[in-house]
C-alpha cells in the first residue's frame, strides 16, 4: 500500500432521510458530490482525494468524472445511518495510508479551496495543535433549555455584536493523524485548532431549506462570476 502524504476523505451516503438523494442531487450543472470533490482536487497540498460510499451510483459517476480520485466502497456493518462517523474513518484509514488526513462532507459544496488551503496552512503553523477542527463563531444571546444564560449576563443589555462569540463546530472540516484517531478513537484531539468559517462557506445542507438557501447562495456566487 502507497503511502500518501495529505489524504482528504469524503464519506457519502447513497440515502438521505431528511433530504432524498442529496450526494448526487443537481446543485447548479452538477451533481452535488462533484462541488467538493472539484474543490479539494483544486488545493495543491492535498495528495489524493478518496471518496468513502455506499452508493453504486455515487462510485460510478465518480470514476468517470473524477478518474484520478479513488473510491472506497463502504463494508455493510458500516452502512448504517447510526454508524458513528469515527467508525467510518477508521476503517478509510486502514485502506488508505497517509501522514495526515482531512475529512469533508459533499453538504458543504460552498466550502472554497482557498478556505481549505488556509485552514492547512494554519495547522501546519499551529505546532502545539495536535488536530483542527472549523467552527462558525456566534454573537447571540444563548440560553439553556432550563432559562440559564449560557455567554452572556442577561442584567447587562450588550448588543449582540460586542457579545465574545462562541464556537459552533459546523462538521465542514477536520485535519487529523491516522495515529491520533486510532489512539482517542475521535478524530478531535487534546490540543485541537479552531479555524473558524464564514457563515456562507460554512453553510450545512442538512434539510431541504438547508438545500433552498445553499442554492441561493451558489446561484449568487455563479452571477458574481
Amino acid at each position: 500500500m502507497t503511502r500518501a502524504g495529505l489524504v482528504a476523505l469524503v464519506p457519502m451516503r447513497h440515502s438521505s432521510e431528511r433530504v432524498v438523494g442529496k450526494n448526487y442531487r443537481v446543485l447548479g450543472d452538477r451533481p452535488l458530490f462533484h462541488h467538493i470533490v472539484s474543490t479539494l482536487l483544486a488545493v495543491p497540498r492535498i495528495d489524493r482525494v478518496v471518496i468513502d460510499t455506499d452508493s453504486d451510483a455515487i462510485a460510478k459517476s465518480a470514476a468517470e468524472a473524477f478518474p484520478e480520485v479513488q473510491v472506497i466502497e463502504r463494508p455493510e456493518r458500516l452502512r448504517g445511518g447510526d454508524v458513528p462517523m469515527n467508525n467510518v474513518l477508521l476503517h478509510d484509514i486502514d485502506v488508505v495510508d497517509g501522514e495526515l488526513y482531512l475529512q469533508t462532507h459533499s453538504t458543504n459544496p460552498l466550502l472554497s479551496s482557498k478556505t481549505i488551503g488556509e485552514a492547512l496552512a494554519a495547522f501546519d503553523a499551529a505546532k502545539d495543535s495536535d488536530s483542527l477542527f472549523t467552527v462558525t463563531p456566534l454573537q447571540t444571546r444563548l440560553w439553556t433549555p432550563d432559562g440559564q444564560a449560557i455567554n452572556h449576563d442577561p442584567n447587562v443589555l450588550l448588543r449582540t455584536q460586542d457579545l465574545p462569540p462562541v464556537m459552533e463546530e459546523n462538521s465542514c472540516l477536520y485535519v487529523f493523524s491516522g495515529d491520533l484517531l486510532r489512539t482517542r478513537q475521535n478524530r478531535i484531539g487534546e490540543r485541537p485548532l479552531l479555524f473558524p468559517l464564514s457563515p456562507e462557506e460554512a453553510w450545512d445542507i442538512d434539510e431541504e431549506i438547508d438545500w433552498t438557501v445553499v442554492e441561493a447562495l451558489y446561484a449568487a456566487r455563479e452571477r458574481e462570476r
